[in-house]
């Protein structure tokens, strides 16, 4: 297509890719308000409070302590979930490519976090069935509950352990 003189406008981002350039904007710190500033020529405000969203999902951080009243939150990069998200771009094979690599790791935080809340809830619920068989006199039942409740506590303990490293 000949140049005619004419002014195309860019074309819009998609929030995966305005995650990246807010994780990369943010590697040096950057306030709220700037973000919005920058990227507003190439995005919604809205698709740009989504990439925040997330790119703390990634390693993005707010520092309280540097909040302004005009310019919003300060942001930073925790170093050490950049630095894994980054290596693990590099070495990951993706038939996607790398842009849905993003995607993947928000999917996965979303699993896990439901992975926890479906084990807590079966503890709950193996403790209260538990304990209603106890008060019905079956005592059997009862304790067989109450062990499923214990170990159910004690998987939901390690798999938490385990996903706060991972979703930190």
């Amino acid at each position: 297509m000949p140049n005619n003189g004419s002014f195309s406008a860019p074309t819009p981002l998609s929030v995966t890719d305005l995650t990246g350039r807010v994780l990369a904007m943010a590697t040096t710190g950057v306030y709220r308000q700037s973000v919005f500033e920058a990227l507003g020529p190439v995005a919604t405000r809205r698709q740009i409070r989504d990439a925040i969203a997330q790119a703390k999902q990634l390693g993005l951080r707010t520092v309280p302590t540097l909040r302004d009243p005009e310019l919003g939150t300060y942001y930073q990069v925790d170093a050490a979930s950049y630095e894994a998200f980054q290596s693990a771009a590099k070495t990951l094979r993706t038939d996607q490519g790398p842009t849905d690599l993003a995607a993947q790791v928000v999917h996965t935080h979303q699993a896990m976090r439901a992975m926890l809340t479906t084990v807590a809830g079966s503890t709950v619920g193996l403790g209260l069935l538990g304990g209603w068989c106890l008060l019905d006199g079956q005592m059997q039942a009862g304790r067989v509950l109450w062990l499923g409740s214990l170990v159910a506590g004690v998987l939901w303990t390690v798999q938490r352990a385990i996903a706060r490293r991972v979703l930190s």
